[in-house]
């Protein structure tokens, strides 16, 4: 979905807008999975990244820009660990218990006509 929204700095506020978000790479160079004997599932992702593409725009009292953006996220970690409740009274579920992600670096580029 579309961002919209507005911050106050300064003298006056920024009215953004981040649309058509695609994302346009994911690497999982780590990743395992792992049964936790009586509990559930573990999921560890390491040094994943990720690359979005999208159109911005941001209008001031002062000025107004758009263009096309790029942000590439890497050295992300993710650990996550699932839950599957072994009652057999209907269909099997699986529950988000737990989960801790990390990113080490986040790069943006913007282009725009300013």
């Amino acid at each position: 979905p579309d961002l919209t929204g507005h911050e106050k700095f300064g003298l006056g506020n920024v009215k953004y807008n981040i649309s058509r978000i695609h994302v346009t790479a994911v690497e999982l160079p780590s990743a395992s999975i792992s049964l936790l004997p009586g509990s559930g599932i573990k999921l560890v992702i390491g040094n994943a990244s990720l690359t979005i593409d999208m159109n911005w725009n941001i209008r001031t009292w002062m000025f107004k820009d758009s263009g096309r953006g790029t942000v590439h996220i890497s050295k992300v970690f993710v650990t996550a660990i699932f839950s599957t409740p072994l009652d057999n009274t209907g269909p099997r579920s699986i529950s988000l218990t737990s989960c801790r992600t990390t990113s080490g670096d986040i790069d943006i580029k913007l282009n725009g006509k300013s």
